[in-house]
């Protein structure tokens, strides 16, 4: 029998690798001898990055950047020598995670950070770079990156702007003289999981800029700002970035790539199975298992989950999902391609004895579905 271990990361409780170990460890007791393949795996957000590094063995490269609020720092990228690819994580310089409650507003933050990654990235001889947006403390729709690879913001007097969110509505002219060369050349993904347009009621400003800290008033200018340099890109570029889906994601990041890289947004999960060759390595499995903090209906779009039910129906593989809490009833999750589920709140005494002991939990849901299977 061989089984594929697929997870994500249980956010503060466990990793993707450490979740694999649990379910084996549980299955092993019952039968000893199964052929396991762990697979953890991540949906182009926080934690792709260790994801990526366990299946590519790529090298950390760490750099001094600047962060949101222009403060210097150091942050990383992974580099894949072999395929002279980059994935970058746009939360290492440009996350929320970075700033102080206080300090979060994306009235005043920059991107500048993730382009500083990027440069460095492309200096090392990158030709292609994935970069994940997910966790930014920004709204600045890529003016911070682009400033860092030659892009320069201008008003109505030809004076530079600094790449805030605060200064989209001032922006009249891109001046791109200065934009490096070797950019043409780069072959960019963008793991982009959100749909939202750039801006409007359910663009970038409206729907996280509170999130981020923006005030009522400041969410206004910062959706202003967001329609003004959507009438530059259109103007300049022959680019209407408002309808393409995802354009609103992580603050207007998504317009940003696809007008100042040309990048192709794709769905975060789609990329990372992509990249460790997911559904080659499933071929010939009796059953995968998977999960993640909370499996609900939300998880079956576009998340972890989604994706690794996707793959299993091509071979009709039964799936089973072990999470921390679930809220879909059995005859839901079978209708959405889950055959088995448990979850570690249906043995803990409550929350805090589910995150401390989600492991030890683990590993016991783990063992009572081998007993179920080996029958």
């Amino acid at each position: 029998m061989k089984i594929v271990i697929a997870p994500d990361k249980f956010k503060g409780s466990l990793t993707g690798l450490q979740f694999c170990n649990a379910v084996e460890e549980g299955i092993t007791k019952i039968l000893p001898n199964v052929e396991i393949v762990k697979l953890p795996l991540a949906d182009g957000g926080d934690g792709t990055i260790e994801i990526l590094e366990y299946h590519l063995k790529g090298k950390r490269i760490t750099i001094k950047v600047n962060d949101p609020l222009f403060r210097k720092i150091e942050a990383s990228y992974l580099y894949m020598d072999k395929t002279s690819t980059a994935f970058i994580e746009m939360a290492e310089a440009s996350g929320m995670y970075l700033l102080n409650k206080e300090e979060q507003n994306c009235f005043n933050t920059t991107t500048l950070g993730t382009g500083e990654l990027i440069l460095d990235a492309i200096n090392k001889g990158a030709k292609t770079i994935i970069l994940g947006i997910g966790g930014s403390a920004t709204n600045d729709c890529g003016i911070g990156m682009a400033t860092a690879l030659g892009y320069k913001f201008e008003d109505e007097n030809g004076k530079e702007l600094e790449p805030v969110g605060k200064n989209l509505s001032q922006i009249r002219v891109i001046n791109c003289r200065d934009v490096i060369d070797a950019l043409k050349s780069i072959d960019f993904k963008v793991a982009c999981d959100v749909t939202n347009p750039l801006y409007g009621k359910n663009g970038a400003a409206y729907v996280y800029g509170s999130q981020k800290g923006a005030s009522e008033i400041e969410v206004q200018d910062l959706d202003n700002g967001l329609k003004n340099i959507a009438a530059v890109f259109k103007k300049q570029f022959h680019r209407d970035v408002q309808n393409i889906k995802g354009a609103g994601a992580a603050g207007g990041m998504g317009a940003g790539t696809l007008v100042f890289f040309n990048a192709e947004l794709k769905s975060g999960i789609d990329l990372v199975k992509g990249l460790v060759d997911f559904d080659t390595k499933i071929k010939h499995a009796d059953f995968i298992i998977t999960g993640e903090g909370k499996l609900d209906s939300q998880t079956l779009s576009g998340k972890t989950i989604d994706g690794v039910i996707a793959s299993a129906k091509k071979y009709n593989i039964p799936v089973a999902a072990f999470c921390g809490s679930v809220s879909l009833s059995i005859d839901e999750a079978s209708h959405f391609g889950v055959y088995y589920t448990d979850a570690i709140m249906n043995k803990a005494k409550n929350l805090e004895d589910a995150m401390r002991n989600s492991y030890k939990y683990l590993v016991d849901i783990a063992s009572k579905f081998t007993q179920k299977i080996k029958r």
